[in-house]
């Protein structure tokens, strides 16, 4: 029997920051105020990341430019991983590096080969200020990297480069979405 309650169960979906949006290209603030508002803001990106059927939210992506994300994602053994990380910094990254498919939601539709690390640490604290320390391998350490470059204001689609990068601004031209992205 479940002791916990679902994330998200109580939280609002939010309207989606996409891609051109200068939010997502600016560094976010540390987290200096932990209670009620935050907690909300939490529940509010789990709900909104289950809305949009993901496995992990930034909230800059939802226009709060806080160190702040949520995730609820697999690693490459299918152990489902859910919480989330305030203040949280990528303190290792190593392994292989893998180039895979990666997507995004501030992106939807798209995805490119993006090189990330198999292998990712990452500390910060919960909601309630309690230090955390979250370790991951596989498709977990892609989605802990992914989230962590979100908040110092990167996207998956720096990070691509060559053929894949032109494909990928191509495709973000034709994305009905992409009223306002950059057309580099």
């Amino acid at each position: 029997m479940r002791q916990r309650p679902i994330p998200g169960t109580t939280g609002h979906v939010r309207t989606m920051s996409l891609l051109g949006d200068p939010v997502l290209h600016a560094a976010c603030a540390e987290v200096t105020e932990f209670g009620p508002a935050l907690d909300r803001l939490i529940e509010d990106m789990f709900a909104t990341m289950y809305a949009a059927q993901g496995v992990g939210l930034a909230a800059n992506q939802i226009g709060v430019g806080q160190r702040v994300f949520v995730y609820d994602c697999p690693d490459d053994e299918e152990v489902r991983h859910v919480g989330h990380l305030v203040n949280p910094r990528l303190v290792r990254a190593d392994g292989d590096a893998f180039v895979g498919p990666e997507g995004c939601l501030s992106l939807p539709g798209l995805e490119a080969g993006t090189a990330r690390f198999d292998h990712a640490v990452v500390e910060g604290v919960t909601s309630d200020g309690a230090p955390v320390r979250i370790s991951g391998t596989g498709f977990f350490a892609r989605c802990l990297q992914h989230e962590c470059d979100h908040l110092d204001g990167t996207v998956y689609a720096d990070r691509v480069t060559g053929l894949r990068a032109r494909r990928l601004r191509r495709a973000v031209r034709r994305a009905p979405w992409s009223a306002g992205a950059p057309r580099g």
